[in-house]
């Protein structure tokens, strides 16, 4: 008999932890986030609880245009780890935000071949389950 209190979580979701809940709160919404410190004014991503460039304290929540420029992107045809088995071929990448910061992220929405580096993309947001949204990019239509 299964005991439901030592289950396991999925291991195709995120680890939403306290320091990254208001990230995943937000992309729910349909809001990127990334974070601002009050003491030396530079912007990062990913949720931490301090500045990679100061290391202080005073970081906040500040809520990202959600569009910049593909920086680099692998198209990926082989995967047998669920679930990205089901989504092949998909695009692994990473964007410049408009702030800044570079996001490791999905490219949906166009074929590998139409994408470039330095086009422009904006975010958008997959449900994942009810309670999850993933933060994903697609290109911006001229």
């Amino acid at each position: 008999m299964a005991d439901n209190a030592t289950e396991k979580p999925r291991a195709d979701l995120p680890t939403v932890e306290d320091a990254s809940r208001p990230y995943w709160d937000a992309a729910k919404a349909g809001t990127l986030l990334i974070a601002s410190c009050n003491d030396c004014s530079r912007v990062h991503h990913y949720p931490r609880p301090f500045c990679p460039f100061c290391w202080s304290e005073n970081v906040v929540a500040a809520a990202a245009s959600g569009r910049g420029t593909l920086y680099t992107y692998s198209t990926v045809y082989v995967n047998d780890l669920h679930p990205f088995k089901t989504r092949l071929p998909y695009v692994a990448a990473m964007v410049e935000l408009d702030e800044g910061p570079r996001v490791m992220t999905n490219i949906e929405g166009a074929l590998p071949e139409e994408l470039e580096v330095g086009m422009v993309v904006e975010v958008f947001f997959r449900p994942i389950t009810d309670e999850l949204a993933a933060t994903v990019f697609r290109p911006v239509s001229s």
